[in-house]
């Protein structure tokens, strides 16, 4: 088994888990943590987690928080490449929480020094020992995120190294546009959408064959439906639909970047995509039952 490299975002979450509408005007009660997380980081973590056994993430980072990423990142099994932004702080992202049954999360976001990764940040040689390279979504919502990823990818063709890409956010998809998506995705072997990503980059309101329209333009498409499992397209076919399994959700934040980073390790570790995405379910219900975006660690 090589290497997985991911690249994307390292952010410090504020999580605030209330019970019903948050009260305009006026205090609304609330259990308050501050945890690490970010899309990238937190697949990263979630493939450490599930025994990938070299987990590499390049992301960039305010000096203000960097050892403490540094130290979480390493504490969930992952090589940290960090590069330390001069300028920009960390990203920070408030995670408002409903505690209802349905733990639904809604995200303010800043995306501070995680945006700013460009191709100085870049070298091949990160690619050594690397047999997939993983990019968050998020990286394509900056002109000089958007260019690191353009020699990355070209660096990895070059290798042969397979490429996979969690779109991570239906609102800045719709901000960069599904065409200019579409077309920067050109060349990606593997596409993980969310329900409502691939609702959006197709227009197509059942998740099959949104996942099939997709898996037209990617070889192969995961589309992630949340309870309802998960859904495995390859060239324009509908191949499987995979149960999730059963959880009580406490925060479903990250729980996306779960399944991703358990279907990634289980697809390096040879796992047919069926059985990869088996995998990612089980974790996704790991991971609504804690609160934050990371895997537990320690004993």
């Amino acid at each position: 088994m090589g290497a997985l490299l991911v690249i994307g975002d390292v952010v410090t979450d504020v999580v605030a888990r209330h019970r019903g509408p948050l009260a305009a005007g006026t205090d609304t009660a609330a259990a308050i943590r501050t945890l690490p997380g970010g899309a990238g980081a937190n697949v990263a973590c979630w493939a450490a987690h599930s025994g990938c056994a070299d987990v590499r993430l390049l992301g960039r980072v305010g000096a203000d928080a960097a050892a403490w990423h540094e130290r979480e990142l390493v504490a969930c099994g992952v090589r940290p490449l960090l590069v330390v932004d001069p300028e920009a702080p960390t990203g920070t992202v408030i995670c408002l929480v409903d505690t209802g049954a349905s733990a639904e999360r809604t995200f303010l976001t800043d995306s501070g020094a995680s945006l700013r990764l460009a191709p100085e940040d870049w070298s091949p040689a990160l690619l050594d020992g690397v047999a997939h390279l993983h990019l968050s979504g998020y990286l394509f919502f900056s002109e000089p995120s958007r260019a690191l990823v353009s020699v990355a990818q070209e660096s990895a063709r070059a290798r042969g190294v397979r490429v996979s890409l969690d779109p991570a956010s239906a609102g800045f998809l719709t901000e960069l546009g599904v065409d200019r998506f579409l077309e920067l995705v050109e060349g990606v072997d593997v596409l993980l959408p969310s329900r409502d990503e691939a609702y959006l980059l197709t227009g197509l309101p059942d998740p099959a064959d949104a996942a099939a329209k997709l898996s037209r333009h990617v070889p192969l498409v995961v589309a992630k439906q949340g309870a309802d499992g998960a859904v495995v397209a390859r060239s324009g076919t509908v191949r499987a639909h995979v149960p999730a399994l059963p959880a009580t959700p406490r925060d479903t934040t990250g729980a996306g970047d779960a399944f991703t980073g358990a279907f990634l390790a289980a697809l390096l570790g040879g796992a047919e995509p069926e059985e990869a995405a088996a995998e990612g379910c089980g974790a996704g219900a790991t991971a609504v039952e804690r609160v934050g975006g990371r895997p537990p660690t320690g004993p």
